[in-house]
């Protein structure tokens, strides 16, 4: 028992070691000047360097979208991601010394934004194939730690020390290659996988919520474009500025963490909002509100902004670092939709920061066109569009009662899962029929259940005749109903 907790620490320690180099290196490259990269304007283009680095980053989570699972496990590898790093490292220690505009957006583009986006995934990956009562507060820590290191390196008064940072990819590298050897990795997520990856369908409400997910997300990533459109359009902006929206978001992250109690990594239950039919539902769960405190702290800052009358520091670390906390919900949320569709965590991490980063881009584009009029008032109309958009995205894209219901999907199929897990291993099915039952119960056709598991049809029903044999029924619905009395006693059970 003691060996099994340690593995668990040292598991957790490794997690969020390597998650908070990730996200400090991706703080670093989005927010701060580390790397030297940032400029009021190239090419006639406010803040040209972010949208580099953006587009970037979309194109490596296309590529992550686009592989099949050998591609994925071979871009996750060791042998990809740790070269990956040290040109990241080396790309970010050159832009310092850069002249040339297009030579500067070239290499954050390249050096900066693919590995930050694939290294994005892959801890994505990783933070999947944990429970989700413990890769959500890792999520939190993980921020918290990326931020602080960020804050350390950038506010330090010793000339060039946050050029520090550009180690980060290496060190969060490192640090996957370890976690991933620790748990066989070799053969796991370094490894091609031996059938293909056939996902559970989602349910017409899991679908929908992970829609409006996606909605409200490309909704905040554009409002925090916005803000950094005119954060650049006035001139410089001062320093202290970037140091305080880290330090607020560890103030943030260490908040949110108090809603988890005291050991976030042990014993949490309800990560999400209570069931409306609970007798705690009103007290909501830990991402209830890790998100409401998120939004809030974005909207202050820009409504901070708009009664001070222009973009000021205080205004602007605020408002970023209410995008950052955003961004740690969300990061959370996209593990529960990976949770939901049974699939691979880093295909839901490349769809949800896309549509992040995405609206990031529409933002500075939004931004640059606004300022581009030449309007005295154009900066404050801006803000006010950027506040508006957050508030849509929280009233209406995706709101509390969103979270709930999505609470309640997740108990769903946590319960169907263990269902199905159960009937396995009362019956005694092979891994292949232990695929095929949950497509069963779900009512699928043979024709879909072989479409979606690459066999043949017939292979199907050989495979159907089986799992009624041993678990001693005589037809789909029989099976179904065998279904339903497990899930039922899982739920009493619970």
């Amino acid at each position: 028992m003691e060996d099994a907790a340690l593995s668990r620490a040292q598991r957790a320690r490794l997690s969020i070691g390597g998650f908070a180099s990730c996200l400090g290196f991706v703080f670093a490259a989005l927010f701060l000047d580390s790397f030297g990269a940032q400029s009021r304007a190239a090419f006639g283009f406010v803040r040209a360097d972010l949208a580099s680095v953006l587009l970037f980053m979309l194109l490596a989570f296309s590529c992550v979208r686009a592989a099949g699972p050998e591609r994925r496990a071979a871009l996750f590898s060791a042998r990809t991601l740790i070269p990956l790093s040290v040109a990241a490292a080396a790309g970010s220690l050159m832009l310092r010394v850069a002249i040339d505009p297009l030579c500067r957006l070239v290499l954050g583009g390249v050096c900066v934004g693919l590995p930050a986006g694939v290294l994005l995934c892959a801890w994505g990956r990783l933070l999947g194939d944990e429970p989700i009562e413990r890769s959500v507060p890792m999520v939190f820590i993980s921020a918290a730690l990326g931020a602080a290191v960020g804050f350390a390196f950038d506010a330090v008064p010793v000339r060039n020390a946050n050029a520090l940072l550009a180690l980060l990819p290496l060190a969060s590298a490192l640090l996957y290659r370890a976690l991933a050897r620790r748990l066989g990795a070799e053969a796991g997520p370094e490894a091609p996988e031996a059938d293909p990856a056939a996902p559970a369908p989602e349910s017409e409400e899991a679908s929908a919520l992970s829609v409006r997910i996606i909605a409200g997300t490309s909704i905040y990533g554009f409002a925090a474009g916005l803000v950094e459109a005119f954060r650049y359009g006035a001139g410089e902006p001062a320093f202290a500025a970037p140091a305080l929206m880290l330090l607020l978001l560890v103030v943030y992250c260490l908040a949110a963490l108090q809603l988890f109690g005291d050991h976030p990594l042990a014993g949490v239950r309800a990560i999400l909002p209570a069931r409306e039919d609970d007798a705690k539902a009103k007290e909501g769960g830990p991402l209830d509100g890790a998100y409401r405190l998120a939004v809030l702290l974005m909207a202050a800052g820009l409504l901070l902004t708009l009664a001070l009358g222009e973009l000021n520091d205080l205004g602007e670390a605020v408002v970023l670092a209410g995008f950052l906390a955003v961004l740690a919900v969300l990061a959370s949320l996209f593990l529960v939709m990976g949770r939901l569709g049974g699939r691979d965590a880093a295909g839901a991490f490349a769809r949800g920061f896309t549509a992040l980063f995405a609206g990031e881009v529409v933002g500075l584009v939004a931004g640059n066109a606004l300022e581009g009029l030449g309007f005295a008032s154009m900066e404050a109309t801006g803000l006010a569009l950027a506040g508006i958009a957050v508030l849509y995205g929280f009233l209406f894209l995706f709101t509390e009662r969103d979270l709930r219901a999505l609470s309640i999907v997740v108990e769903d199929v946590d319960v169907f899962d263990a269902a199905c897990a159960r009937i396995a291993a009362d019956a005694g099915l092979s891994k292949r029929e232990a695929e095929i039952l949950p497509l069963a119960l779900r009512g699928r056709t043979s024709e879909r259940m072989a479409a979606e598991l690459f066999i043949t049809k017939n292979t199907v029903d050989t495979h159907l005749r089986r799992i009624y044999a041993k678990c001693g029924v005589h037809s789909r619905q029989e099976l179904i109903d065998l279904g339903e009395r497990t899930e039922a006693a899982v739920r009493g059970a619970k």
